[in-house]
């Protein structure tokens, strides 16, 4: 299981309270479904959890000092994102996740390359999202950003 991170915490008390129970829920999801080596820290205003520099030194391209991001979450405004960087650069697991959506959701998904919406906290496929989360290890997760990104570098 992931440790919490003092600052997240911060981030999910602060949150106003009809997003509480949702977004704590997905942090729970995360925090027991993950793979053991990611870690929780906030990146870009967010709870993001990443593979820390311990198990990637090079960190992420676009800033090496931080840590390779994978998943991260906000209550926006109008929804709830979850950015999923593992279903931006593997087609498969896209396509994995479009499909057994249907299966567990009522509602349509919403979704941009790398960012899932949620505007119900009741839509929220929690065992469909704890499948997903588990499907790929820091180490996955590596060689897959090194073939697709570094790359390109």
């Amino acid at each position: 299981m992931i440790q919490a991170n003092s600052a997240v915490d911060a981030y999910f008390n602060a949150l106003p309270d009809e997003r509480k129970s949702a977004m704590n829920a997905l942090r729970n999801c995360f925090l027991h479904s993950l793979p053991e080596g990611f870690s929780e820290e906030m990146a870009y205003k967010m709870p993001s959890y990443v593979v820390p520099h311990a198990l990637y030194p090079a960190g992420y391209h676009c800033d090496a000092k931080q840590a390779l991001p994978f998943i991260s979450i906000a209550a926006q405004k109008n929804f709830i994102a979850l950015y999923h960087m593992g279903i931006y650069a593997d087609a498969h697991l896209l396509d994995w996740f479009t499909t057994e959506y249907p299966k567990h959701s009522k509602s349509k998904l919403d979704m941009g390359k790398s960012c899932i919406r949620f505007k119900k906290a009741e839509d929220i496929p929690f065992d469909l999202l704890a499948q997903l989360l588990a499907k790929m290890t820091p180490q996955d997760w590596i060689a897959l950003y090194e073939k697709t990104f570094r790359s390109k570098q």
